[in-house]
Parts: C-alpha cells; sequence; structure tokens
C-alpha cells in the first residue's frame, strides 16, 4: 500500500494507483500523449475533432472540456473568485486575472524606472 487511500470501488482503486505507478495506458492516437484515466483521453480526443459537446445553458457558447464551462459558468453567475493582490479588482476567470497582472506589473515596472 502506497498511501492511506481507500475506496469501494477496485476501478478507483486502479485508477488511483496510476498516480503513484506513473503508469497512462491511454495512449492518443494522434499525438503522444498518454492519459492513465480512460475519460481524459475522452476529453482530450475533443481538442484533435474539434467537438465541443458541453453547452452553456444560458448563452449560445460550447466547450471540449467541462472545466473551461466550469470557469464560462462564473461569468454568468457574477461570482468574482480571482482577486488582485495589488488592487481591489476582481476576476470571474484566472485567465483575466493574469492578463490584468501582466499589464499592471509592466505599468508599475514601467514607473520606477521613469
Amino acid at each position: 500500500k502506497l498511501c492511506p487511500q481507500a475506496f469501494s470501488d477496485k476501478s478507483n482503486l486502479i485508477c488511483h494507483n496510476r498516480t503513484h505507478s506513473g503508469e497512462k495506458p491511454f495512449k492518443c492516437k494522434l499525438c503522444p500523449q498518454a492519459f492513465s484515466q480512460k475519460g481524459n483521453l475522452t476529453s482530450h480526443n475533443r481538442t484533435h475533432s474539434g467537438k465541443k459537446p458541453l453547452k452553456c445553458k444560458l448563452c449560445p457558447q460550447a466547450f471540449s472540456q467541462k472545466g473551461n464551462l466550469n470557469s464560462h459558468n462564473l461569468t454568468h453567475s457574477g461570482k468574482k473568485p480571482f482577486k488582485c493582490k495589488l488592487c481591489p479588482q476582481a476576476f470571474s476567470q484566472k485567465a483575466t486575472l493574469i492578463c490584468h497582472n501582466r499589464t499592471r506589473n509592466l505599468t508599475v515596472h514601467s514607473r520606477t524606472h521613469s
């Protein structure tokens, strides 16, 4: 036993054990990527096919990855969990905060040399 994690389902235990062994038996046929879980390969395959089966319930947007849909849903909720450490601004998406930080840090940096 490698860790204290317990599972009632044998298939979940097998998947979990791959995090310790590094085994990735699910290989993409179109690129070198490999995955420890079949669902991750299925999700990855959408990057090649362009399929976007995950539809937003509030607007026409569609996504290939569940995480992208979840992130998008925050734009409708009004929640802004990603807060800037240098100013009061907050954002619904992490990528927007990163972009904000790059712009803000560039501005702050250029002021120190003016």
